[in-house]
């Protein structure tokens, strides 16, 4: 039998234009060497640069990126009462951004070390990292991990392990079209398109009950190719905050297992949307413990607070330990060239605190509070719209999960409120909970109950 990740000699879209780049390099190359003509034809761009104009000046400028954008337009924002709700990072409900205490700790300890230094790591990265974050997401008695299948290897948070694995797949798997969920995060048609993958969705959210259209899900799954690969996010849907149940979960799975299709996880949240490490890991594990194959892309951003220490890991779940090993070294092929070898500060935090049992003790219960607070925000958030009597049911905000929340907002209630409320959020109506406190909450249910009753 073949292995589900045959080494094929197929070359990316990214090698291809790097191939032709060198080639036409080359080519410029030989032709300044063979001709030394002084009055040969210069090209546009050189006369601009010959007469003090850039020659980067044809370059149209972008658009902003479409949640980045919305801090920008915050931090423009002159007025005392504005309120980012569109950040996807934890704030104290005093509105402050969140070191953990135990990340303090371990940070400590790591600075306190003599006989740490700064070398370069392995191309794969910290290798107690790796070990320590496959056993996170699927288990100390995972059967993959026990028959050594997975291969773990160091990347750039959530958003580098995506891109790497994108890649990987796109070099050396047989089918290279992935189906992602309608909607999802911003971020991920762009990883994958760019990395060599063609992009389908698949029904995902539900508008008229703000919740899963799960027979939507089911019949655009059912109708993919046979080994298409299906990004699927482990907890905490971003953007709406909607996942599947278990038993939905168990449906899923049994559908992908029957036609073939390769599960390639996301996971940004674990511990971080219930509360439970173990719990928001269990539609991972499931898929694991039938003996398939999957990734599985992991971030420390949100759970461990070390957003902008760029911590996060791919896993490769494979049918056999050599077919893992050969996995292995074609990842390093795809990351030598694009980073070389990952950071050592971030990956050494998150080892310290997994390893070290009273640490890890501690992370889990501040892990908890974080998960608690939100929670916490949706009802406030829930009980206040209902004490304005604000039209319609809003019982979707207590009933999704994690970070962010589909409010059903539409793109020109969102306008109202960020003009009239200073009030900042996507287009799309999605808000993040951890950017609300007790003292916001008033403001936001007031500027909703203005927008549901003044804009339609």
């Amino acid at each position: 039998m073949r292995p589900r990740f045959p080494l094929a000699t197929h070359v990316s879209p990214t090698d291809r234009r790097l191939s032709a780049l060198v080639r036409h390099l080359g080519d410029s190359s030989a032709s300044s060497m063979e001709s030394q003509n002084p009055n040969q034809t210069i090209s546009a761009s050189s006369t601009a640069a010959f007469n003090g104009d850039s020659v980067f000046g044809n370059i149209v400028r972008a658009p902003e990126d479409p949640i980045l954008g919305v801090t920008v337009a915050y931090n423009k924002d002159p007025s005392p009462t504005k309120l980012n709700l569109g950040v996807g990072a934890y704030r104290t409900e005093e509105g402050k951004p969140l070191v953990l205490n135990v990340v303090r700790r371990a940070e400590q300890l790591i600075v306190n070390d003599r006989s740490r230094v700064k070398e370069y790591l392995p191309i794969i990265g910290l290798t107690d990292f790796n070990k320590l974050s496959a056993k996170l997401i699927f288990g100390t008695d995972s059967p993959a991990i026990q028959e050594n299948r997975v291969t773990t290897v160091q990347c750039l948070s959530g958003t580098g392990s995506l891109r790497v694995g994108a890649e990987f797949l796109a070099r050396h798997y047989h089918q290279r079209l992935i189906y992602i969920p309608q909607p999802t995060w911003g971020n991920h048609p762009k990883i994958f398109t760019v990395a060599g993958l063609s992009v389908k969705t698949y029904r995902y959210y539900d508008p008229k009950t703000r919740g899963l259209n799960f027979q939507g899900l089911l019949e655009d799954l059912s109708s993919a190719p046979s080994g298409a690969i299906v990004l699927l996010h482990a907890c905490a849907h971003n953007p709406t905050g909607v996942d599947p149940t278990i038993e939905q979960w168990k449906q899923i799975r049994q559908l992908m297992r029957s036609k073939g299709l390769l599960p390639f996880f996301d996971s940004a949240y674990q511990g971080f949307a219930s509360g439970s490490l173990d719990a928001d890991a269990q539609p991972v594990r499931m898929f694991v413990a039938d003996g398939g194959e999957c990734l599985a892309a992991q971030s420390y951003a949100k759970n461990m607070g070390l957003y902008g220490e760029r911590v996060g890991a791919l896993s490769i779940v494979c049918k056999t330990e050599d077919v893992a090993s050969r996995v292995e070294s074609q990842l390093k092929l795809v990351i030598r060239p694009m980073y070389s070898s990952p950071p050592i500060h971030g990956a050494s935090i998150v080892a310290t605190i997994l390893k070290d049992k009273d640490m890890y003790n501690e992370w889990t219960v501040e892990l908890k509070a974080m998960a608690d607070r939100i929670i916490s925000m949706r009802q406030q958030l829930f009980d206040a719209l209902r004490a304005r009597g604000t039209p319609g049911d809003w019982s979707h905000i207590i009933k999704q999960i994690g970070m962010f929340t589909f409010t059903g907002l539409n793109t020109e209630q969102v306008a109202f409120m960020t003009k009239e409320y200073h009030i900042y959020m996507t287009s799309d109506g999605r808000i993040s909970m951890a950017g609300l406190s007790s003292r916001t909450v008033p403001l936001l249910a007031d500027a909703i109950h203005a927008a549901a009753t003044r804009v339609v």
